[in-house]
């Protein structure tokens, strides 16, 4: 029970980042996504924004808890899976790049609109990385963990 709620927590913030993540983008109002009724707050890039940046808040504590849970709790019976550090590869480079996108965003950080571009392409990239694996990870039922031999 514990397993399906965990995981009911980790797709619901994923999608909600994925969502907010692509309004900060002015797709949604560009393609009348916006004009249907109830979704006129995606076409809103400041609303959006803060809610992206309460998001990863939320993300990062979650993960955090689930990390420590694994490593003081589980890490004795069970084991990461092949599909499980795949997973965690594209979620570091998410984290990473969602820093220094942040960082963009303060008054006094400069970078070079080259190195600007590679952060925003290998976020974007990284979190089309993730939904891909987990999608090929679903249909073939590839686990987080396993129990240990």
């Amino acid at each position: 029970m514990r397993y399906h709620r965990i995981k009911a927590i980790y797709i619901t913030m994923l999608f909600f980042m994925g969502l907010t993540g692509l309004a900060q983008m002015p797709i949604f109002k560009r393609y009348h996504i916006a004009d249907i009724p109830g979704l006129g707050w995606l076409a809103d890039f400041y609303l959006t924004h803060r809610l992206h940046y309460l998001g990863a808040i939320l993300l990062l504590a979650f993960f955090a808890y689930i990390g420590l849970d694994y490593l003081l709790e589980r890490r004795k019976r069970y084991r990461l899976t092949g599909a499980a550090r795949v997973r965690l590869i594209l979620i570091c480079c998410i984290t990473t790049t969602g820093v220094f996108r942040v960082l963009k965003n303060l008054p006094d950080v400069g970078f070079s609109p080259g190195f600007t571009l590679f952060i925003d392409i290998a976020h974007l990239s990284s979190m089309m990385g993730l939904v891909l694996a987990g999608s090929v990870f679903l249909v073939m039922k590839q686990v987080w963990i396993a129990p240990r031999a």
